[in-house]
């Protein structure tokens, strides 16, 4: 029931207003008062309309903070002393998506105990539904203030960031970054600012070829810095003021190396770019591998040697503000960053080495799978599979995962030698070639 970030598929297929009434009324089986919003997806409002109708059947009290950006909803969930929360989003997915994302007090996407509970409830479809003089309350609440407010303090206070800065948006739910970077003292101007759940501006993922406006745009030597953010403003990718559009690997690097100290340690996912390794190995910062999907991430980042947790994708934790991929936070401290230095003069510091990546499309991927890994595990020394099957080839990896999401075997491979990458890769694809045919 739950991929790698929650509930997420196509609206009337896989999620549907029966899918939020179940959720509702499950997490209602252990909850007295739950916040929830919603991205401004088409079918945003039918979803939280279900969800709150399921939670006030068994009696909980639903906090309504409408339309909002996923981290401001999480965060809202300890600040209004709930005991959940629930965004209704699909995040970065096109618009014929939406879901639902779990979110604890402490700003914690439901880890994977939580999330077994609630599939556990909705499969056994057993609930006691109160009478109509027991129903929940629904009651409308702003969070968006307070978030902000987080946000400016986090940047140094009023007038502390005095740069020139463009956000792409891109039609989501993620103003409060632009609301907050003024506050904080710096000259904003806007991309796709109107909230539209039909993401017309650009897809709603913000990656360089998406972004391409932003990047040309802050190129013209205007502006300190681009930010952009998907459709609930749970990621966040930067653009240097030459108009460079950062890896994810590279922010990550910056990111983590801001945050730790020597002796520290940053969460990331299996797929992470040995440059980041390496630039943290030289100023003594180790790193704790998770499964990709920043709900691992998450839970890995509350142990007392995490200082930061992060995804090449954009999502990024601070485990001391809190423990929800917040992106309008990630433009606040991006921005903190560059007042101190360009982002084009940081980026030369970090080593970059070649990576491939594949996919290979099948029909069954769990039965694939476990014949790579069998595989995998006969022929090679150093193996993991914590979320796939990695394995450490000295001077490179390759990773060899399924999809959380759409009938694929993903591949990656990256070395210090570019034709030593595209050798890994080439063994990656052999092994489930291999493992097809076996089946």
């Amino acid at each position: 029931m739950f991929g790698t970030s929650g509930i997420r598929g196509p609206v009337g297929k896989e999620v549907t207003a029966q899918t939020a009434l179940d959720v509702g009324r499950a997490l209602g089986a252990e909850t007295d008062r739950v916040v929830i919003g919603r991205d401004p997806r088409v079918s945003g409002e039918l979803l939280v309309d279900a969800l709150a109708a399921g939670l006030r059947e068994l009696g909980t009290d639903v906090v309504d903070i409408g339309v909002a950006a996923t981290p401001t909803i999480a965060r809202n969930v300890g600040w209004l002393d709930a005991d959940a929360g629930v965004s209704v989003t699909a995040s970065h997915n096109p618009p014929e998506d939406n879901g639902l994302k779990l979110w604890q007090p402490s700003g914690q996407a439901y880890d994977a105990a939580g999330q077994d509970r609630i599939a556990g409830r909705v499969e056994a479809g057993q609930y006691e539904l109160r009478a109509w003089d027991g129903l929940g309350d629904r009651t409308a609440a702003g969070g968006r203030e307070r978030h902000v407010e987080a946000l400016v303090e986090a940047a140094g206070g009023e007038g502390a960031l005095d740069l020139d800065i463009a956000v792409d948006l891109g039609n989501g739910a993620g103003g409060v970054s632009v609301e907050a970077l003024i506050e904080a003292g710096s000259r904003v101007e806007t991309l796709n600012a109107q909230s539209d759940g039909r993401f017309p501006g650009r897809p709603s993922e913000p990656t360089a070829e998406n972004c391409a406006a932003l990047s040309t745009l802050v190129a013209g030597g205007e502006y300190d810095l681009g930010i952009a953010h998907d459709g609930d403003a749970d990621r966040m990718r930067a653009v240097a003021g030459d108009g460079t559009f950062l890896s994810g690997d590279a922010l990550l690097a910056l990111f983590a190396a801001d945050a730790a100290e020597a002796g520290d340690r940053v969460a990331v996912p299996v797929d992470t770019s040995l440059a980041v390794e390496d630039f943290l190995a030289e100023r003594d910062v180790g790193v704790t591998r998770t499964s990709v999907g920043d709900v691992h991430v998450a839970e890995a980042a509350t142990a007392p040697d995490v200082a930061f947790g992060g995804e090449p994708s954009g999502a990024w934790i601070w485990p001391d503000e809190t423990l929800c991929p917040d992106g309008p936070l990630a433009a606040i401290r991006i921005a903190t960053m560059v007042a101190a230095e360009p982002l084009e003069d940081r980026l030369s510091a970090i080593p970059s080495h070649p990576i491939c990546r594949a996919s290979i499309e099948v029909d069954r991927k769990s039965e694939i799978m476990t014949g790579v890994e069998s595989s995998v595990i006969d022929a090679y020394e150093s193996v993991e599979t914590l979320d796939g099957v990695r394995v450490d080839a000295g001077e490179g990896w390759f990773l060899i995962r399924a999809s959380g999401t759409q009938p694929l075997v993903r591949l990656t491979a990256e070395a210090r030698g570019e034709s030593r990458a595209e050798e890994l890769l080439a063994e990656a694809k052999g092994l489930v070639e291999e493992a097809i045919v076996g089946e």
